[in-house]
């Protein structure tokens, strides 16, 4: 991994013209839910199991589970470190780091991720449905992998470079494995990209924490998205960019041709449901958070009204709503694991009545 000092960025007026972005390549019917966030326990049998049981008939959409309860190598960067190419990762006291050699705690974390995929495959005989694979996005896995020197691997133009490639090669090989595993599903990767904003924005914080790392020059966190997005798209899977509510970079991910978004939309503003419509209207399929992680989950109503009030003020068509997927509001892993089953029954009913609301 290098460590050089960052290029010069990249002039934006030099790049290609954006292309819109592309239909979804899968087919999710009105009403679909899924869950495609950590969960509750340390189980992977019973994880799996509780998907299929709860979202494995039509229109829904299961997902591989992810439980950081397990420990290191179960949390969502040593997830995804596990799946880079040429890039070994051990764990520091301070976090994941790149290494000159793979490390116990990379092969731990591709351990767990081999016997996820194992129960998987059992739970998942014979689905011919979309089935989502969840990873950190090449930006936020650049903003919590350090460097050789300590330093975020954000902070290097080099370090930037290997990471987006090496994650899209990693992504293709994992979409592989599912369809070697569950041949007729429709694979489905969701890029989790919290960290997004702070890289636009120079909002890092350096490793000491007495600063903050330079902003990532918007064309090039644009054409490292793009890439993996491509890549995704090209191992014949939808790609889907998952935001934190805050300061959403919407037109980015439109621009960089994700095919659907996922946001929690309780905590989006007016500005951000503006832009969010402008998003859809490009044909981007929302993935709508709106069920939080809590024993006792809201109403039906309100997980419907989280959704089709904006929807509606902001002049989105009420036929729309039939292409929405209801998802979980962020993790779930901080339910009680008893707690699971009838948090997911809740969404899918939320789900239907959006479905009927779609016909108003």
């Amino acid at each position: 991994m290098p460590d050089a000092d960052p290029a010069p960025a990249a002039d934006p007026a030099a790049e290609p013209a954006v292309e819109p972005a592309a239909e979804p390549a899968v087919e999710h019917g009105p009403g679909a839910v899924g869950a495609p966030a950590a969960l509750p326990g340390t189980d992977p049998r019973e994880a799996v199991r509780t998907v299929f049981g709860e979202l494995g008939e039509p229109p829904h959409v299961p997902h591989l589970p992810q439980l950081p309860a397990r420990g290191p190598g179960a949390d969502p960067v040593g997830r995804t470190a596990a799946l880079l190419v040429d890039l070994p990762v051990d764990l520091q006291p301070s976090g994941w780091r790149f290494t000159d050699a793979p490390g116990r705690d990379q092969e731990r974390a591709r351990s767990y991720l081999r016997a996820d995929l194992d129960e998987l495959a059992e739970a998942a005989d014979g689905w011919r449905g979309p089935l989502v694979l969840a990873v950190l996005g090449p930006w936020s896995l650049a903003a919590a992998v350090e460097l050789h020197r300590g330093e975020r691997s954000a902070s290097d133009h080099g370090a930037r470079r290997d990471v987006v490639a090496s994650l899209a090669e990693g992504i293709a090989a994992h979409v592989a494995d599912l369809r070697r595993l569950v041949p007729a599903a429709r694979p489905v990767v969701q890029l989790e990209e919290p960290s997004l904003p702070a890289v636009l924005a120079g909002r890092l914080p350096t490793q000491s924490g007495y600063g903050s790392l330079r902003a990532v020059d918007r064309a090039e966190v644009r054409a490292g998205l793009r890439d993996v997005v491509d890549a995704v798209r090209a191992a014949g899977a939808e790609p889907v960019v998952r935001l934190a509510p805050d300061e959403p970079p919407l037109a980015l991910v439109r621009e960089a041709g994700a095919a659907g978004v996922a946001l929690d939309v309780t905590r989006l503003g007016a500005h951000g449901w503006e832009s969010l419509a402008a998003t859809v209207e490009d044909g981007v399929r929302l993935w709508a958070g709106v069920l939080p992680a809590v024993a006792d989950p809201p109403v039906v109503a309100a997980l419907v009204d989280a959704v089709r009030g904006p929807w509606r003020r902001v002049g989105l068509p009420a036929a729309g709503l039939a292409g929405v997927v209801l998802t979980g509001a962020g993790g779930l892993q901080d339910l009680p694991p008893d707690a699971l089953r009838g948090a997911l029954r809740r969404l899918r009913e939320a789900g239907a009545a959006l479905a009927e609301a779609s016909g108003d």
